[in-house]
């Protein structure tokens, strides 16, 4: 639902005003993984806040595979009754192929930890 951070994020929208997109290509684009405007285009809020901004976004992202991969091993030996050999090949089947959106989404929670919505962001 527009206006909610958890849409935002993983639709990888922009955290103002949750119609723009964060990033310029498809998210399975695995030549141009992190392709990003320098701006939205709907609000025209800045994605770059300084500097080397997304560097903590790495942090985010070792957190959110680590907790997928966690997960997911869990789920296969587990839930599924597999090998563990089979959970970890699985597992890194599923981490591969969602590398380049495990990227965006990074970088999406990060700018949305300090960039928040503004309904009103037509009239500032």
């Amino acid at each position: 639902m527009k206006g909610s951070a958890l849409y935002s994020i993983f639709s990888l929208k922009c955290p103002r005003c949750h119609q723009g997109k964060l990033f310029d290509t498809s998210v399975f684009d695995y030549a141009h993984p992190l392709s990003m405007g320098s701006t939205c285009t709907v609000c025209h809020q800045k994605y770059e806040l300084e500097p080397g901004f997304y560097w903590g976004a790495m942090f985010v992202s070792y957190g959110v595979s680590a907790f997928m991969m966690f997960g997911l091993i869990a789920l296969f030996f587990f839930g599924l009754n597999t090998s563990l050999e089979a959970a970890f090949g699985w597992t890194i089947a599923i981490i591969v192929i969602l590398f380049v959106y495990i990227l965006r989404l990074s970088r999406s929670i990060w700018i949305h930890l300090f960039v928040k919505y503004n309904k009103n962001w037509q009239h500032e």
